[in-house]
């Protein structure tokens, strides 16, 4: 007796009478009983799911709220210790569809992370490409490969798979931020790999620049060290300020009120963060970046391939993606899963509306899958 024989089949086949498919008959019912045995599943009675005519995502549009979110860290501040084991104090968002698993996404992970003061998250390493973003707070430290960076309100801090890095905490109060990271993806593909690393920073490790050395070489817009002119698929530049972001989006809103062609559509200036070896995203498989929205304007409606994670930097308006539509302010968080129309609305009392935004779009772009629509 074959294995196949000798345990349940989890291939399930029903003759239907329906159109595009076969009269059912004894004969097909036999025909799916041998399909069943084999491990063997025909087209013809998956290709509505396995075909659609457009994307039909898993992930459902979802919304967090910054206040819960922030007051639930900070009770896991109190009670849960960070140390070798658990690694970091995140909390991941978990898409309500996705069925209870850590996944924004099918592609993306999110979470908010909170260091209490003097605290070190231990440093380790992982496949996964990463960034941090810093909605409010200020005095915590990334040490990326002994390079320690500044985290402060509107920074933004990408980090390529495989480098080691660690935090600490060296203010008296604690600190919140967001983590992005391609954990389903490297999830769904099996493609993920995890190093422990020390437990404990050396001392000058703990330092606490001004800038970090990535930023000292790197941070110079135009510029690039000679000593460096190798290609690199993610981005040396370790810390995106918000200072130069603020001003690029202010400068592109400014033109826009001068006749020039600056922004996105009337009202709305974007930035993308990019490496500076070569242009394109900072990290090979997530795009980040930040959109203005500005009093009583919109954005135009848009629908594409590849889910997306937002989360309100600044201001306060009305998001839709696809049936659903709320009210957001600072901090808040949603989902676009593929596919689902979005649009965001400035509140006519608010002078603007700070939108941080990143998706999966460089692995659809990379595989020639991207498409996007503007009805």
């Amino acid at each position: 007796m074959s294995l196949a024989q000798a345990q349940p089949s989890p291939v399930k086949l029903t003759a239907r009478d329906a159109p595009g498919q076969p009269e059912p008959t004894a004969a097909l019912a036999q025909l799916y009983r041998g399909f069943e045995q084999e491990m063997l599943v025909p087209l013809w009675t998956e290709i509505g799911g396995l075909m659609p005519a457009h994307p039909k995502s898993q992930a459902a549009a979802h919304l967090w709220r910054w206040d819960n979110l922030l007051k639930l860290a900070d009770e896991a501040g109190r009670i849960v210790p960070v140390g070798r084991g658990g690694e970091r104090r995140a909390i991941a968002l978990a898409n309500p569809a996705l069925g209870g698993r850590p996944f924004a996404t099918p592609t993306l992970w999110a979470a908010i992370q909170y260091l209490m003061p003097g605290e070190d998250a231990p440093e380790h390493r992982h496949t996964q490409h990463a960034f941090r973003f810093v909605v409010e707070g200020e005095g915590v430290w990334t040490v990326v490969n002994g390079d320690s960076i500044r985290m402060s309100r509107g920074d933004f801090l990408p980090q390529g798979g495989w480098n080691w890095h660690a935090h600490h905490n060296a203010a008296s109060q604690p600190m919140a931020w967001i983590d992005g990271l391609d954990i389903p993806f490297a999830y769904y593909t099996e493609s993920q790999f995890f190093e422990h690393g020390r437990l404990h920073l050396d001392p000058q490790e703990r330092a606490t620049p001004e800038f970090s050395r990535s930023e000292r070489l790197w941070a110079h817009p135009g510029l690039r060290p000679v000593a460096h002119l190798q290609d690199s698929p993610s981005t040396p530049l370790l810390a995106y300020r918000w200072v130069d972001t603020d001003r690029a989006l202010t400068e592109q809103l400014a033109l826009e009120a001068e006749g020039c062609a600056a922004t996105v559509s009337p009202g709305h200036a974007a930035v993308r963060y990019t490496n500076p070896c070569n242009g394109r995203d900072v990290l090979p498989t997530i795009r980040c970046e930040m959109h203005r929205v500005t009093r009583g304007a919109s954005t135009l409606p848009k629908r594409e391939v590849g889910s997306a994670v937002f989360q309100v930097f600044d201001g306060q308006g009305t998001v839709t993606v696809g049936e659903r539509q709320w009210q957001v302010r600072r901090g808040d968080m949603f989902v676009v899963p593929s596919w689902q129309l979005f649009s965001a609305q400035c509140d006519a009392d608010q002078p603007q509306l700070d939108l941080f935004r990143f998706a999966d779009t460089p692995i659809f772009e990379a595989v020639h899958a991207y498409r996007v629509e503007t009805p």
